[in-house]
């Protein structure tokens, strides 16, 4: 149980890093580049006709823009910075706890925690079980007010399923119709936070990696 934030979080900084010097460098580059043009018109105007107050106040006006884009984006990236680090710190104090995602976890022969959501309209509901090849390996109807459930791992005739990676969801009907279609959120432990180029990642138990901002519930585990 860890919180990879010197390696990875170094390695995605760097790409950041990267990403973010080529954009002010852009900036930097048409900044200078006007500088030149502006002065350069400054030197070769008429000085029987120099240039309109009104369009030398415009030209100031587009240079102070410019000069702001560039320090505003030096902050920006300070930002970014700071909130990188803090997440992974503020992260640190899930690792050992258990999370609700909507994402396959791990059956390892102890009960899962499950919150279905049928639809609000529906007069009945179905829990669809996958196997990670995405065979139904499972399905059993459910109350329709929703609420946590504890799955027990077994098949419909009741025989204990083989240890791995389970996905959920439940099949809302009206009559005979399947109406709507979603996903269970299932409690699974949180074995490391990893940041990434695409935002912090949670490593659950099994090795599945889901989004931090996926989570739509925190416990300590059981």
């Amino acid at each position: 149980m860890n919180v990879t934030g010197t390696e990875t979080s170094a390695g995605s900084s760097t790409t950041r890093s990267r990403g973010d010097a080529s954009a002010d460098k852009a900036v930097t580059s048409d900044y200078e580049t006007f500088l030149r043009m502006l002065t350069t018109q400054l030197q070769n105007q008429d000085p029987m006709n120099p240039m309109e107050s009104d369009d030398f106040a415009m030209q100031l006006a587009t240079f102070s823009g410019v000069e702001q884009q560039v320090k505003t984006n030096e902050i920006l990236t300070g930002m970014g910075a700071s909130i990188g680090v803090m997440g992974l710190s503020e992260l640190a104090g899930w690792i050992g706890r258990e999370a609700e995602v909507e994402a396959p976890a791990l059956f390892d022969g102890a009960p899962l925690t499950l919150s279905p959501k049928p639809s609000e309209d529906a007069d009945r509901a179905v829990l669809v079980v996958r196997n990670a090849a995405g065979a139904v390996v499972a399905q059993e109807d459910i109350p329709i007010g929703g609420g946590q459930m504890e799955w027990a791992g077994t098949d419909a005739s009741g025989q204990p399923l083989p240890k791995g990676a389970y996905s959920f969801t439940v099949e809302s009907y009206t009559g005979d119709q399947v109406t709507d279609t979603s996903k269970v959120g299932v409690y699974a432990e949180i074995i490391e936070a990893r940041g990434g180029s695409s935002g912090t990642l949670l490593v659950m138990k099994g090795g599945i990696e889901v989004p931090a901002s996926a989570v739509t519930a925190l416990r300590d585990a059981s």
